[in-house]
Order: structure tokens, then C-alpha cells, then sequence
């Protein structure tokens, strides 16, 4: 074991507050759970800022949770919230549990905006976490910079737009996952690669969508080409619309591949479409649009009509498989999703959807969580905003388990930078190690 190696276990093991501790967690994952050890201050602790009492850590979090997008906010949640029931079980974090205090926004912005204020002025909460879309962040992000001052910052958003990564609001956010603009500009590397010269665009009409087609009109500029066709769907459709005319309009163009930004319904109802139609172009998507929900409705739909929607469809992801055990992060997810199988507060739940045991935003959810639990451990137990903004800062090359390391700072504000690619397989998704087979209708 190396001297690096041997410290960075030495260190963990005297961490205090019941922590879940980076080395030991993932030796725990596949064993039974331990009783807690829970710490005992030396001396009395205070509430020391909003959102902070003696016994608790209040976070904020604005999400879909209802509606044609309730697996988006609902998985991103049971993720985060798996991590924070273990760190609970044992104790909190110097004696502080962590709540969520969750409310649903229903994908749209203006409900989102009313949510921050709500968070921020009557709960209050700490900080807030874990925001889903990019139509509902941009309109709150206005919101969250009047809190500047208040040291009130944002953490692990489900969204790889732009705005929260430049001025003025990168200074208040801090993103975990790679950006729309990284996703896009990998997958339009690996289409050039195959040969595709004519790329078609299928988004949502928004600005989610507007970021991930910069990201793949970039991408072409830097290649002298450009975006061949471009249609568009409205935020909120259902898997059983009928996406003929986007359908039909790309197809006219004769584009080589398809490369969608949108939610799982919209874009399964596009695949679904396309392939009644006889269509077999290579079809991508962003890691956003819920690649597990939709493989259900896919999944589900194809056996109805005896037919599988799922051949050259292509996938990008900002968190590597969730079926590789090879990763010790992977698998302390995984037992701790079986461990504490989270449930959303009766308020919050969708009656329509079903819970997935893992999923790709689940997974994001967790590793986020561990980013945020390792912030307010360096933190210490006198907690304050800016105490927690600092730790954020200091996370240099973090180890979280899943093949890359995190690192933030004072002038980064996003923490990881890895794009995987991934295609369907037995009703799975699995990474992609043969691009032209998996491209091949």
C-alpha cells in the first residue's frame, strides 16, 4: 500500500460524527450494517446559522416529483436521500441529522421560484441541493443571487446547462456532473468518428433544450459543419404523442444521426415514433433525460407492439453504470439503496410512478450527497454558510469511488468532468465498448 494510500485510511478512520468514512464505507457496502457510533461533542453545541439547530441540518431542494417528469426528481432524490439515512443511522454529521426539505415544482419555473423563496425565507433551510431542469434553475437563479450576501449557495444540480457555470451565478453554485456542452461535444466526437457528417437536432422547446443544441452546434462549428435540422417538442409531452412532423422533418433532411435534449416521455414518444415509421437513424440522448424511465416505457411499449425501439439508441451519462461492481462507490450505492429503500414523503408522491431500484439519476443523487457530506464534515461542528462554501472550495481530487476524482475551488465551481456512453442491451443499459455495433439498426 502506498504511503498516500496508507494516510488517506489512517485519517478516516478518526473522523468524527458517526460519518460514513471514505475508506471503511466501501469495505461496509456488501456487509451486514453496523450499530451506529454516534459523537459526543466536548462541549454544547448552538445553532450557528439558518437551517442550523443543534440537532439538525436543514437542506433545500425544488424538484419534479409530480407529473410527466416525476421520475426525474423522485430518483435524483432517493439517491442523495439513501446516503443522508446511513450518515443519520450513525449518528449525523457531529451529531446533526440531515433533513430534506423537499417541494415540487412540477418541471415548470415560476413554481420553482416560489419554492426558493419559500426554502430560503420561511423554512429556512442551509443551503439548497439537488435542483432538477434547467427551465426551473434559470428562472430561480435570479432569486438565489439576491442571497449572496447571506452566503446561500447551491449544490449538485441535475442539469449540465450553462448558466449556473458563468457569471454572475457561478459564484454562488457549485456543479457536480459534466455540462450539456461536454455530453454533446463527446457524442458529436464519436458520431464524426463513425462518419457521420449530417446531424440532426430533436429538444425540448426551452431552455434546456436551447443548451444541449449549443452544445452540439459548438461542437459541429469546431468541425466547419453545422446542425443539419432542428425540431423541437413542448415541455411537458407524453410518451403516447405522436412526433410525426419532427419525425418526418429530420428524415427529409437526411440526417446520420439524431442527438435529442429533452425528458424521458418527450424523447421515448420521438424514438417510438421513428421507429413505427420504418426510421432506424442512430438516436442519442443527454444523461438528463431519465435513460431508465424511459427504457421502461420503451421496454414496455415494444412488447405490446412486437417490435424493439431500443436498436441504435445511444445514451450519455455523467456517472459511470450502476452495475459496476467493480466500483466501490457503485456498490456502496447499491446496498445502501437495498439497506434503506427511500421513500418520498407522502406529499410528494406520484401515485403514476413506480420507483426503480437503481437508476443513473439515483446514482448522480448519491454521489452528490457524498460530496455534500464530506463539505460539512471539513466544515466542522461550528457550522456556518460561509464555513461550508470554504470546505466546498477545499475538495481537491476526492476519491468518491466511482473511476474520477472531484475537485473544486475558489475558480472551479464544477467538479467532474467524465462523459460515459451507454446503449441498451437485455432491457439494460450497458457502457458502450463497440460504437459501430451499437449505432447499427
Amino acid at each position: 500500500m502506498k504511503r498516500r494510500t496508507v494516510l488517506r485510511v489512517l485519517s478516516a478512520a478518526l473522523l468524527p460524527g458517526g460519518l460514513i468514512r471514505p475508506a471503511a464505507a466501501f469495505a461496509q457496502a456488501t456487509s451486514p450494517p453496523r450499530p451506529p457510533t454516534r459523537w459526543v461533542p466536548p462541549e454544547p453545541l448552538t445553532a450557528s446559522a439558518p437551517g442550523v439547530s443543534v440537532r439538525e441540518i436543514r437542506i433545500g431542494m425544488s424538484a419534479a416529483f409530480k407529473g410527466t417528469a416525476a421520475g426525474l426528481g423522485t430518483e435524483f432524490y432517493r439517491g442523495a436521500q439513501a446516503y443522508y439515512d446511513e450518515v443519520n443511522a450513525r449518528g449525523g454529521v457531529f451529531g446533526r441529522v440531515l433533513t430534506v426539505v423537499g417541494l415540487d415544482d412540477n418541471y415548470e419555473p415560476l413554481p420553482c421560484v416560489r419554492n426558493t423563496l419559500q426554502l430560503l425565507d420561511k423554512e429556512p433551510v442551509f443551503f439548497l441541493s439537488n435542483y432538477v431542469g434547467t427551465p426551473t434553475l434559470t428562472r430561480a437563479l435570479p432569486v438565489i443571487r439576491r442571497y449572496a450576501e447571506q452566503q446561500v449557495v447551491l449544490v449538485g444540480n441535475f442539469t449540465g446547462a450553462q448558466p449556473q457555470r458563468e457569471a454572475p451565478y457561478a459564484e454562488q453554485v457549485f456543479n457536480i456532473r459534466a455540462s450539456y456542452r461536454q455530453e454533446m461535444a463527446a457524442l458529436v466526437d464519436r458520431f464524426w468518428q463513425l462518419g457521420a457528417r449530417t446531424i440532426g437536432v430533436y429538444s425540448q422547446a426551452d431552455a434546456y433544450g436551447r443548451s444541449g443544441t449549443d452544445g452540439v452546434s459548438r461542437a459541429l462549428a469546431a468541425r466547419g459543419a453545422r446542425i443539419a435540422a432542428e425540431t423541437t417538442y413542448q415541455r411537458g409531452a407524453r410518451f403516447d404523442d405522436d412526433m410525426t412532423p419532427a419525425v418526418n422533418a429530420l428524415r427529409r433532411a437526411g440526417v446520420d444521426a439524431v442527438l435529442c435534449t429533452g425528458a424521458y416521455q418527450g424523447c421515448g414518444a420521438f424514438v417510438r415514433t421513428a421507429r413505427d415509421l420504418g426510421w432506424t437513424v442512430p438516436i442519442a440522448n443527454v444523461s438528463f433525460v431519465g435513460s431508465d424511465a424511459m427504457l421502461r416505457l420503451l421496454a414496455q411499449h415494444g412488447k405490446t407492439a412486437g417490435r424493439d425501439y431500443t436498436r441504435a439508441l445511444v445514451n450519455s451519462q455523467v456517472v459511470p453504470s450502476y452495475d459496476d461492481a467493480a466500483l466501490p462507490g457503485v456498490t456502496e450505492y447499491r446496498s445502501l439503496m437495498e439497506r434503506h429503500n427511500p421513500a418520498l414523503p407522502p406529499a410528494l408522491r406520484d401515485d403514476k410512478y413506480v420507483p426503480q431500484r437503481y437508476s443513473f439519476i439515483s446514482l448522480e443523487g448519491y454521489v452528490n450527497a457524498r460530496v455534500i457530506v464530506e463539505a460539512l464534515r471539513r466544515a466542522g461542528p461550528n457550522l456556518t454558510r460561509l464555513g461550508f462554501r470554504q470546505a466546498l472550495e477545499s475538495l481537491k481530487a476526492f476519491d468518491l469511488g466511482i473511476g474520477a476524482t472531484l475537485t473544486f475551488g475558489p475558480e472551479r465551481h464544477q467538479g467532474l468532468d467524465n462523459v460515459y456512453f451507454t446503449r441498451v442491451e437485455g432491457e439494460r443499459w450497458v457502457p458502450i465498448t463497440d460504437w459501430p455495433s451499437a449505432v447499427q439498426a
